[in-house]
């Protein structure tokens, strides 16, 4: 149930909460809170020799492992804007975006805090910059696609899968 295990009390008018599959409810006041994944946004940034850069998180959850550059939405703020955006914060680069490679599951962080993630995913070109490591990135890398990271060292589950489905597309 992830982070809707931890509520106890209604937001709305403070009563105990029931706790369902997939949402929480209040019998007192009709409030009803769904479980619904969070958007994200990736970036599989692509150069003319079709090596791939991916960035080294700085933080947890997985600190030390490979992602690529990315981020949550803002409320209200549309996927490309959110990618353009998470790039250069991460980056330093301005990008042009490619094919969207794909909508891929996954969860962000581990215990019942942890959200469910629907990761939308665009292979992107650098229009301008030079990468730099900035924000939550400890270090940005070039790799060749027969030289990626092993599953292992990635963050996340859905990058594996997403890689591929990459691939078979270009």
């Amino acid at each position: 149930m992830g982070v809707l295990g931890e509520w106890r009390f209604c937001p709305r008018c403070a009563s105990t909460i029931t706790h369902e599959e997939r949402s929480i409810a209040c019998e007192s006041c009709g409030f009803v809170h769904y479980a619904n994944a969070v958007p994200a946004v990736s970036a599989l940034v692509v150069d003319d020799e079709r090596r791939i850069l991916l960035a080294r998180r700085a933080h947890e959850p997985d600190a030390g492992l490979w992602d690529t550059p990315g981020g949550f939405l803002e409320a209200g703020e549309e996927p490309i804007a959110a990618l353009r955006r998470e790039l250069l914060e991460e980056t330093g680069l301005m990008i042009e975006i490619g094919h969207f490679v794909g909508m891929f599951g996954d969860r962000y962080g581990d215990g019942p805090s942890a959200a469910e993630v629907l990761n939308l995913v665009w292979e992107v070109r650098i229009a301008s910059g030079v990468p730099n490591a900035a924000d939550d990135v400890a270090e940005l890398r070039w790799f060749a696609f027969d030289a990626l990271p092993s599953e292992g060292e990635l963050a996340f589950r859905w990058l594996g899968p997403a890689l591929r489905s990459w691939a078979a597309s270009a």
